[in-house]
């Protein structure tokens, strides 16, 4: 239910957005993006992601992963390409921050990369290792970030929105990049307009709101915002595929996984299409024209180091 007053918690407040059992979703005049209050505990966390994100939160991950494997390499392919026009010949150490099962690591591995992972998940990050990659099994902090070295790219796929505190997290972050280094960050792009349309002509819930895995919910802006607080310049800003526009064609997938995985296929089969055409440059005008709208599922935006 929509709320309007204020909420405050310790150093955070805000408007009420929404309400989720115990969680209220506020617009955070402290942190400028949206967030629960109350924030889980780091016990919690450490709980929630050692040991039973996979077995519990999402237990056909890792078997749904590999069967769109293909799908998914090129997706990756085409962030390394992004990467790789951006840095100098020879700058090829990347860093992926919270690396799940380890498949964007291992293309990276495959194109020249120094890649290193760090993934809390026990299972993520034996099944990493499976594949030959160097993981670092436990979460990223300013003590293990002393012993790291530095690197030329840093990728945060689906991290930022499932930790509580993502500005000291980006602050570790710029502390580990070269001058000239690059970030990928990628989130839910939350409250969106299609996500609000949906709210508004039908009476599913709001899905998107799922504490306490997701605490933080962007856009475009705030995200970029955030970066930008901590020295990292926006090079580029495209979405992902609206899945949400099938919701507004009447295919309710929430809760439905056998349409839920319909509807996903379909948005590959899109997107291998204008692959197959040789029409890639247009997927990705086009996924730029969403994120100028606000919409599409995923937030991708890259940014840069300054070099002095």
């Amino acid at each position: 239910m929509h709320q309007t007053d204020e909420r405050h918690w310790h150093n955070h407040q805000g408007h009420c957005i929404d309400q989720v059992g115990s969680f209220t979703v506020i617009a955070c005049e402290t942190c400028q993006f949206k967030h629960v209050i109350p924030l889980p505990s780091d016990e919690e966390l450490t709980r929630i992601y050692q040991h039973e994100y996979y077995s519990q939160e999402k237990p056909l991950y890792l078997e749904r992963y590999q069967e769109d494997l293909p799908w998914w390499n090129g997706v990756y392919q085409e962030r390394y390409e992004q990467f790789e026009q951006q840095l100098p010949v020879g700058c090829r150490r990347i860093l992926d921050v919270g690396s799940g099962p380890g498949y964007f690591l291992l293309l990276g591995k495959q194109r020249g990369w120094d890649a290193v992972g760090i993934e809390p998940s026990q299972r993520a990050a034996e099944h990493s290792r499976n594949l030959g990659l160097t993981i670092i099994e436990q979460f990223l902090t300013a003590s293990l970030a002393e012993t790291l070295g530095k690197f030329d790219v840093i990728n945060l796929g689906e991290v930022l929105e499932h930790i509580p505190h993502p500005d000291a997290l980006l602050k570790t972050i710029a502390s580990l990049l070269v001058p000239g280094g690059l970030i990928c960050v990628i989130v839910p792009n939350d409250y969106n307009p299609f996500q609000m349309a949906v709210a508004k002509t039908t009476t599913l819930p709001r899905w998107w709101i799922a504490p306490p895995h997701h605490l933080n919910y962007f856009n475009f802006d705030s995200l970029s915002a955030l970066l930008a607080r901590h020295g990292l310049n926006e090079l580029s800003r495209q979405a992902t595929f609206p899945i949400d526009i099938f919701l507004l064609m009447g295919d309710h997938y929430i809760g439905d996984d056998t349409l839920g995985r319909s509807c996903h296929r379909r948005r590959m089969q899109l997107e291998k299409s204008l692959d197959k055409a040789g029409s890639n440059v247009l997927k990705q005008k086009l996924y730029q024209s969403f994120a100028a709208l606000d919409i599409g599922r995923e937030v991708q935006i890259i940014a840069q180091k300054p070099l002095h």
